[in-house]
């Protein structure tokens, strides 16, 4: 069975940073493209961060502006995401899934921006 195991949020101020991670299991981790999802209260679902199967490359939402590195480590099974010059409107649970998404959620990892 798949699963996700978020990690890494918190409350932090208007400007400060955050390091979230992702364990998969029940998945061989090195086939599969991997993103970096964010729910804000109200809103959908949306894609914040993207990275190849080997982590060659990357992709961003808009609203990311170069703010945002995501990497992965496919020995660890694990994909971070490294946010910084973060804002109010940043708050939300992130998850992590495959790209496009193929497994069931995680828990998530609930990240608060105080401004």
């Amino acid at each position: 069975q798949v699963q996700f195991v978020e990690s890494g949020g918190g409350l932090v101020q208007s400007g400060g940073s955050l390091r979230l991670s992702c364990a998969a299991s029940g998945i061989s981790f090195n086939i599969y493209a991997m993103g970096w999802y964010r729910q804000a209260p109200g809103k959908q679902r949306e894609l914040v961060a993207s990275i190849t199967r080997a982590g060659s490359a990357s992709r961003y939402g808009d609203f990311v502006k170069g703010r945002f590195t995501i990497a992965r480590d496919n020995a660890k099974k694990t994909v971070y995401l490294q946010m910084n010059s973060l804002n109010a409107e940043d708050t939300a649970v992130y998850y992590c899934n495959s790209a496009p998404i193929q497994f069931s959620w995680g828990q998530g990892t609930q990240v608060t921006v105080s401004s």
